[in-house]
């Protein structure tokens, strides 16, 4: 008798461990496939960006360090997007994405306060629907860093739950903590600002 109830316990406690490590896997994928979206629309803004700096060049003759900064900062934060897409559970890639992503965001602040010293250049159709696009694009941004954040505390939440907490740490290498991506400054965390 007492071999059927050891049995019965160790059967529970073997299919206990399966559901909590298929649920560490689907929350880990569901935190993967949210940066995906984040992804996407990082990589939207990261293609209007060239198009504007490069329709403001002939406007903006006397702000070339204006736009050289943002496309460093544009150039930087797409190569951060990448090490993070390629890996969203490294907290240092989802980190550095952070930094750089403040970077461009700053610049871009720059870059609007300098367009407000051209009227011609607020005038234009063209750098209009440019920062129409980006300005969309950036309100995207930010509902699905939410989106990736909300995912990222969920998994994080659920593998540190008892009994979850030891089926992780059984398998440390494939349930590590995540990083929610984040910004630096208070005003890096508003969108920029478009007036026209």
């Amino acid at each position: 008798m007492t071999s059927y109830v050891t049995l019965a316990v160790l059967l529970l406690a073997l299919v206990l461990s399966v559901g909590v490590y298929n649920r560490l896997i689907t929350l880990r994928n569901r935190f993967r496939n949210a940066f995906a979206q984040i992804d996407v629309q990082l990589q939207r803004r990261y293609d209007l960006i060239p198009n504007l700096v490069d329709t403001a060049r002939a406007y903006m003759e006397h702000e070339a360090g204006t736009l050289t900064r943002i496309t460093e900062a544009r150039n930087s934060a797409d190569s951060a997007r990448q090490r993070a897409s390629r890996a969203p559970e490294d907290g240092v890639a989802i980190d550095a994405l952070g930094q750089a992503e403040t970077a461009l965001r700053r610049s871009l602040m720059d870059f609007n306060a300098v367009v407000e010293n051209y009227p011609e250049l607020r005038a234009n159709e063209s750098i209009r629907q440019l920062m129409e696009e980006l300005s969309s694009t950036e309100n995207r941004v930010g509902f699905a860093r939410q989106a990736f954040n909300d995912a990222v505390m969920f998994y994080n939440t659920y593998r540190e739950q008892f009994p979850n907490s030891i089926i992780a740490g059984l398998f440390k290498s494939r349930f590590t903590p995540a990083e929610p991506l984040t910004l630096d400054t208070p005003e890096a965390r508003r969108a920029p600002r478009v007036s026209f």
